[in-house]
């Protein structure tokens, strides 16, 4: 059964007094936040290029204010996501976000007036004035989105709506997370349990059938009772992405989110190529999966238990000492970092009752690099525990080797370190395997990562693709049409049946993903670059892992597509993709020969 937060450890939780000491502290930077955006609101507007100076000035004061909102904002995030029905915290977040709202309201006035300026004026002042290089790239960026910036007051319009624009997230979430309560069914050991997201991913790789089938269909029953609310928070939501790509005269939503990353389309339509090209390996995949299961009427609810009887389990502290020992290989004072946060309280370990589902790395510039799991023992936490670390070890390496301004990494760039560690795992754990059964699960719990990340993902991300397309040629995103529309695909990738598997038309309605904008093909193209980094770092040279080690620091000092090529990857090439088929095909034909070798019998 799930715990309520006060029965969690006090270790198992992540320690925020280190950002406020109390709530009272948070609640008075509030209120100072507020009283400094008035006085900019009062005194900035209308003066950014009134000289040099000023426009240091004014570009300063906005980037120190920006670093203590967010600081602000993380705070209340996360101590609504550690228990989301208190209502305290739920108005934390809201207050937190509405200030955010503020500050954009406040400075919408900066893009459009510093785009005023012409080339020969700000060399002139980049020449007289010193310190305005340390901004250079930041200003490049808005030079190079001058044709999608609107006017001062159309800004201030656009930046006033925001907190609209983010309800339809914020209302999937509370309701998905706290209002839902999911049905009673039975465990492994027959007994009736509460479902939870948390413990649903556990019971889905349960040996037993019909421990999976009845959490499977107990899990959709209540996606289909209340497609037509997920509907409309969906549907609501690509209205916003459309609308606001619009607004600032982008051909598509999709080319607003990657334009607005400085990452180029032809990065998302070569993953999607590759994808397509090889989709016969996924049906190979599956047709193992049959063949070892002993089942000729596969069902979704058969994907993701282990194909091997191998029963790996990790409780937190064994977890711990595997992750420390893994990640070593990246040097000491990689080493260093990762201690601190086990030491230091940056991870929330538990699930309890309320909390935010899944796991994430969060925290702001003035912070730990704060880790939310939800353990449960299993292979994957381990998996999930390096991930979470892959990415605090790229935010604080970042944030102590760049000033605020490019003091975060890309978010093309975030899912790469997070799954270079996970290979390193797998790449550690199969040269640790002491038999072919060993090697057998690790093998199939690769391959099922390698799915879930660059083939689901993919998924996701042609599903995303084409609900922003349909709704911008007027189509309506009814439960309907996306129950269609997210079967079809699954049928195309998985070559399973919508008929024989009529519940997981409705997935499209538990994925947060969805609301990210076009966030979700990030997964796969950085599993792919991560495969090629994880062999550089555990096969190559220390000049290799130093390499990999200033990619971690370089932040958003540059384009993203510059920073990951300095490690070594070109994103708009087939070539890290091209090597990461090929890994997954090796690892396929390496399992198949241990199956016909009857391994795992």
């Amino acid at each position: 059964m799930a715990k309520n937060r006060n029965e969690i450890p006090e270790k198992l939780t992540w320690d925020l007094t280190t950002i406020y000491k109390t709530d009272k502290e948070w609640e008075a930077e509030l209120t100072r936040i507020k009283s400094e955006l008035s006085l900019v609101e009062e005194t900035d507007p209308g003066h950014l290029l009134d000289s040099a100076e000023s426009l240091l000035t004014i570009t300063e004061k906005m980037l120190s204010i920006s670093q203590q909102v967010e600081k602000l904002y993380v705070y209340a995030s996360m101590k609504n996501d550690q228990d989301t029905r208190e209502a305290k915290y739920q108005e934390y977040q809201s207050k937190a976000t509405a200030l955010y709202v503020k500050f954009g309201e406040v400075y919408a006035f900066y893009e459009p007036e510093f785009l005023k300026i012409s080339k020969e004026v700000y060399n002139k002042w980049l020449g007289e004035l010193q310190k305005l290089k340390n901004y250079d790239h930041m200003f490049e960026h808005l030079f190079a989105k001058k044709a999608h910036i609107l006017s001062q007051k159309e800004e201030k319009l656009l930046a006033a709506a925001g907190e609209i624009f983010e309800s339809p997230s914020e209302t999937f979430e509370i309701f998905d997370n706290a209002d839902i309560k999911l049905p009673m069914v039975k465990n492994e050991s027959d007994e009736m349990i509460q479902l939870t997201h948390g413990n649903y991913s556990s019971l889905m790789e349960s040996k037993n059938r019909g421990v999976r089938k009845a959490a499977y269909k107990a899990l959709y029953s209540n996606y289909e009772q209340y497609q037509h609310t997920y509907a409309k928070t969906l549907q609501t939501n690509v209205k916003v992405h459309n609308l606001k790509a619009q607004i600032r005269s982008y051909d598509s939503a999709r080319q607003a989110a990657l334009a607005n990353n400085f990452v180029p389309e032809k990065v998302y339509d070569v993953l999607m190529e590759a994808i397509h090209q090889h989709l016969p390996l996924l049906h190979r995949y599956i047709e193992l999966r049959k063949k070892i299961l002993g089942i000729t009427d596969l069902k979704m609810y058969d994907i993701y238990t282990p194909l091997s009887n191998l029963d790996y389990k990790f409780n937190y502290e064994d977890g711990v000492k595997k992750a420390e020992e893994v990640l070593a290989i990246f040097g000491k004072e990689y080493k260093g970092k990762v201690k601190a946060a086990f030491e230091q309280r940056w991870i929330d370990v538990e699930e309890n009752i309320g909390k935010r589902s899944g796991a994430y790395s969060g925290g702001s510039y003035d912070t730990n690099a704060f880790m939310l799991l939800n353990w449960q023992e299993t292979l994957d936490d381990l998996f999930t525990l390096v991930h979470e670390m892959g990415h605090s070890m790229h935010s604080a390496f970042t944030r102590e080797n760049q000033p605020y301004v490019y003091g975060d990494y890309p978010i093309f760039l975030a899912e790469i370190a997070s799954t270079t560690n996970e290979n390193i795992l797998t790449e550690t754990l199969l040269k640790e395997s002491k038999d072919d059964k060993e090697r057998f699960a690790l093998l199939n719990h690769w391959l099922d990562s390698f799915r879930g990340t660059v083939f689901r993902q993919s998924q996701f991300a042609e599903f995303e693709q084409k609900i922003h397309e349909a709704d911008a040629a007027g189509e309506v995103l009814t439960s309907e049409y996306l129950n269609s529309l997210y079967g079809e695909i699954n049928e195309k990738y998985y070559n399973l049946a919508v008929k024989e598997n009529p519940e997981i038309q409705y997935e499209w309605a538990r994925i947060p993903h969805f609301y990210y904008n076009f966030y979700v093909f990030q997964y796969a193209t950085g599993f792919a670059a991560a495969t090629f980094l994880a062999e550089k770092v555990v096969h190559g040279s220390t000049e290799d892992r130093q390499k990999y080690l200033e990619y971690l620091k370089a932040g958003s000092s540059a384009y993203p597509l510059e920073v990951i090529a300095k490690a070594g990857v070109d994103m708009e090439s087939t070539d890290y993709l091209d090597a990461a088929f090929e890994l997954f095909e090796n690892r396929l034909s390496e399992l198949e020969k241990l199956v016909e070798k009857g391994v795992h019998l």
